[in-house]
């Protein structure tokens, strides 16, 4: 069994999560996103230790103060608000969890991973980013897709092709569990045809 998560931590954590304004039934939508990636998380690498599921905690640790709209409205604005997201993301984890009473080395390891620096190198960094892809497709594609009737059919496969492209073999594999729309699954199995088999199946 897994060492349980200090609770300081984890309430120090979605203490930040509840201030944001988005609320979905009365709650910080990011609080509702911290609990669908250690979920995933928990299913992706069971064995995983106390940094790597604080870090699940974490991932989008008061995103809601840097709007989109601060950074140019282009790729590369969109690449510099990622960059600044992730780094400013790693910080408030580091601070808050310190603060909580966590081990300077656990934090750091945590601010690691939160900050998104080894991905296809370091295994518990591609396990929070599969878990990411997963709540992506599990939880949200509907409502992206409905805020962006605008997309074209072939820009939604370029999205799930990206998204298949950044899972690991264990983040695909539970993906292809995934009970998905006959819509949604359509435009996955666009998506991956080059693969062997598409992903989920039609609810």
């Amino acid at each position: 069994m897994n060492q349980p998560l200090p609770l300081a931590a984890v309430a120090a954590v979605m203490a930040a999560h509840a201030a944001d304004p988005t609320r979905v039934d009365g709650r910080g939508a990011e609080e509702l996103y911290a609990e669908r990636m250690l979920a995933w998380i928990e299913r992706h690498t069971p064995a995983a230790d106390i940094a790597l599921r604080l870090a699940a905690l974490c991932q989008h640790l008061e995103r809601w103060k840097v709007p989109r709209a601060q950074f140019p409205l282009d790729k590369p604005g969109y690449l510099r608000w990622r960059t600044h997201l992730y780094g400013r993301q790693a910080e408030r984890a580091r601070e808050i969890l310190v603060v909580a009473g966590i081990d300077q080395t656990v934090a750091d390891r945590v601010a690691f991973l939160v900050g998104k620096n080894a991905i296809k190198t370091d295994a518990d960094s591609q396990a929070l980013e599969d878990a990411a892809c997963l709540v992506f497709l599990s939880s949200e594609i509907s409502a992206f897709a409905a805020t962006h009737a605008d997309y074209s059919e072939a820009k939604y496969v370029d999205i799930l092709a990206k998204t298949w492209r950044k899972m690991g073999p264990r983040g695909r594999e539970l993906a292809q569990g995934l009970e998905l729309s006959p819509g949604i699954r359509a435009l996955v199995e666009r998506a991956l045809a080059s693969t062997a088999a598409p992903i989920g199946r039609t609810t």
